[in-house]
């Protein structure tokens, strides 16, 4: 199957400058060197502790904030060198659904305008009629009254908003969904019903969700496949069910720990605090918190390798490990 998201070592630098007078200037590397692949009707988990980079790079990947460096190629296409009309037709495939569901809609319009804002920029409609006719089917797809379609958004509940935010996202039917965040802000109970109607609207349209999130539950419960990110890296990728039961970085091991009920093995203790984005530690980025860490991570980047099949990680330890695991089985 051929991905319908390519992303190629992009990146993504904040300048910073020492002094008014010093003309040195660093950068916040916040997506440093990212590469994935998103398949057609997939969902690919994104987690990290905060400031790791998750939300920055699919920002990246979306255009909301231009990219450093690095290639993003959509459906076959160089996403990152279109330009004005092209831009605005490729868009229509790929969308975002965001954290807070109020901040995110402009309290001044209502909500048909709100829903029907991708479609009347794009004029994805033959007449009026049509039109009509698509924001209320859509409308009903995401589970709301049509009935609520010249409401404000502060009439509404945090769960409803977040419906009305999903539905400006599927209007135009995009292939590929970014959902920053999107229950965090929610109630538990209220949760559970917009991760099922996420469910629901890919089986019915297809679409192939990032899902970025720091709430690894969640992220076994709605992902196939998931990056955990570190320092603007990523550390690992695998399948949800090889990942969650078997962690290969000591990054993702403490993540899952700090978890009950996603670890099977004791607590692994993480040292220290997080580095600074614009001095990251040489080596291996993790370092300086690893409770394995020895001398080469200090001075070599680990790469990240498929050590077992569809599963990949950046970790001396763990490529040490396998080396070792398949000598004594040839042996």
């Amino acid at each position: 199957m051929q991905p319908i998201l390519e992303v190629e070592h992009l990146k993504k630098y904040y300048p910073l400058r020492h002094s008014f007078l010093s003309s040195q200037c660093d950068a916040v590397r916040a997506c440093d060197d990212v590469s994935f692949k998103l398949y057609p009707g997939e969902t690919l988990g994104v987690v990290g502790e905060s400031g790791c980079g998750k939300s920055t790079t699919m920002k990246a990947v979306i255009r909301l904030i231009e990219p450093t460096a690095g290639s993003v190629i959509l459906q076959g296409t160089d996403f990152l060198s279109l330009r004005g009309n092209e831009l605005k037709q490729a868009r229509r495939h790929i969308k975002m659904i965001f954290q807070d569901p109020y901040s995110s809609l402009n309290p001044r319009m209502t909500v048909k305008e709100i829903i029907s804002e991708p479609l009347d920029i794009t004029k994805g409609y033959a007449d009026r009629e049509e039109r009509e006719e698509i924001i209320v089917h859509t409308m009903q797809q995401v589970g709301l009254d049509p009935e609520f379609t010249n409401r404000y958004p502060h009439e509404f509940s945090g769960g409803q908003r977040q419906r009305i935010g999903i539905a400006r996202a599927i209007i135009l039917h995009p292939e590929v969904i970014i959902c920053d965040e999107p229950v965090s802000a929610l109630d538990v109970s209220i949760q559970a019903k917009i991760l099922n109607l996420l469910k629901k609207l890919q089986r019915e349209l297809g679409i192939a969700y990032i899902f970025i999130s720091h709430n690894l539950g969640v992220v076994r419960n709605i992902a196939d496949r998931v990056i955990v990110m570190y320092l603007g890296q990523i550390v690992e990728e695998g399948n949800n069910t090889e990942l969650f039961q078997d962690p290969q970085h000591p990054y993702t091991q403490v993540l899952l720990s700090s978890v009950p009920g996603l670890s099977g093995g004791g607590p692994v203790i993480m040292q220290g605090d997080v580095p600074d984005p614009a001095d990251p530690p040489s080596g291996c980025r993790f370092h300086t918190r690893c409770p394995y860490a020895a001398p080469i991570c200090r001075l070599q980047k680990p790469e990240l390798l498929e050590n077992v099949p569809g599963h990949r990680c950046a970790c001396h330890r763990t490529a040490e490990i396998s080396l070792s695991g398949k000598a004594e089985t040839e042996e």
